[in-house]
């Protein structure tokens, strides 16, 4: 194990998206993560599906590798007792209960202070800790229309749209695994753990960034543009041809560029095109023109001569298509790995690199409960009796 993280111990008691987005990230970064999951149903996503590959959903598939998986009720004394022994071994500990939860079983602040000092706690929640809605339940879907970013995505005049994946799930797991990070660099600074909490309502509202920076500075409200971008104009999907291409322009030496491209230098010393401003002013125009031109040649004429140019732009693809892109497969973007029920699994890579300590794609993800009398024998040193009786007694 070389990663930056190797040698940092999780205990992960999340379930769904945003807990195990987090926890895999910490995975590939080479830290041991023990994934404790329920007997018989195990975590949610067990049963999200179609698809499945061999009687596993792919949802779970694509955001459990690099763990084991501990099937383990910890509701019961002898379940939490086994759990009290893991969190004693572990640097940090990562859930995304309902609040009081831990406390229910007995794992208090103060239970925490006595036996895991130096014991990093991620507490991920719908609503946070405190005010109105903190005892309430989270869910990605909901927070895209409580917070404000479904009602900005859409078509101008259309309905209201979520996402097309678990972005707020997604975001949060990204921000609760910088977080811990930050905390178990602190530790090297204290000495001792912290709790750390993130929620799906704080994301959601971090992920709102200029938008919420109109509305805070200039008093603007949000609307939707579609695929345009609130401030920068020409910035959307345009059509050609035999197809739509999206272009981003973002100063006037581009849109200089652009003008000349589609045979119309002259836009570019019209005033009402010299400044993103007066573009934005005259959206509707300058979105018209660039169609009309566009439309007299195909998509890939155009994107050639773009490109050429430096002008940011790219093809619209479908999933099939970014996955087969020659660039996906020179960044390692997509990993093989053996599963002891699926056989040879494809799944994502890892997005970041490190030259001296390599991530990498060290363990599929687990079948339910595949490592419980591995991690007990190993990490709490229980002999084969003892498991035994934890299983006949649906301990695990």
């Amino acid at each position: 194990m070389s990663g930056p993280l190797a040698g940092i111990r999780v205990i992960d008691l999340t379930s769904a998206v945003l807990g195990p987005v987090a926890t895999q990230i910490l995975g590939d970064m080479g830290a041991e993560v023990i994934k404790v999951e329920p007997p018989d149903k195990g975590d949610d996503t067990r049963n999200w599906g179609p698809p499945f590959v061999a009687s596993e959903a792919v949802y779970f598939l694509g955001v459990n590798r690099n763990k084991r998986s501990l099937t383990l009720n910890m509701a019961v004394p002898a379940g939490a007792k086994i759990l009290a022994g893991l969190i004693e071994k572990a640097d940090v500990l990562i859930d995304n209960f309902r609040l009081g939860t831990l406390e229910k079983w007995s794992f208090t602040d103060a239970w925490f202070e006595r036996h895991a000092p130096r014991l990093v706690r991620c507490s991920i929640t719908g609503y946070g800790s405190s005010g109105p809605k903190a005892p309430l339940p989270g869910y990605d879907f909901i927070l895209q229309a409580e917070s404000g970013l479904m009602s900005i995505c859409g078509e101008p005049d259309g309905n209201p749209m979520k996402y097309g994946v678990a972005i707020v799930d997604v975001c949060t797991g990204m921000l609760a695994s910088n977080s811990i990070l930050a905390a178990l660099n602190a530790r090297h600074r204290t000495g001792k753990g912290q709790k750390v909490e993130v929620s799906l309502y704080e994301t959601s509202l971090a992920m709102l960034v200029n938008v919420a920076a109109n509305y805070l500075a200039a008093g603007r409200n949000a609307g939707r543009f579609g695929n345009g971008h609130p401030s920068i104009v020409p910035y959307t999907t345009y059509r050609a041809a035999d197809g739509m291409i999206a272009l981003g322009i973002g100063n006037e030496r581009q849109f200089a560029r652009i003008a000349e491209v589609l045979g119309h230098p002259e836009w570019a010393s019209d005033a009402r095109f010299t400044s993103n401003r007066a573009r934005v002013e005259n959206r509707s125009l300058v979105d018209r023109m660039i169609n009309e031109a566009l439309s007299h040649d195909d998509a890939d004429v155009w994107l050639t001569k773009l490109k050429a140019v430096g002008i940011p732009c790219g093809k619209i693809n479908s999933v099939a298509e970014a996955l087969g892109d020659p660039q996906t497969a020179a960044r390692g973007m997509i990993e093989t790995i053996e599963h002891s029920t699926v056989g040879a699994l494809k799944m994502l890579g890892i997005p970041f690199k490190f030259s001296d300590t390599a991530c990498s794609v060290r363990r599929p993800p687990p079948t339910l409960g595949q490592h419980s009398d591995e991690i007990l024998a190993g990490e709490l040193g229980l002999d084969d009796k003892v498991i035994a009786e934890l299983r006949q007694a649906k301990v695990i």
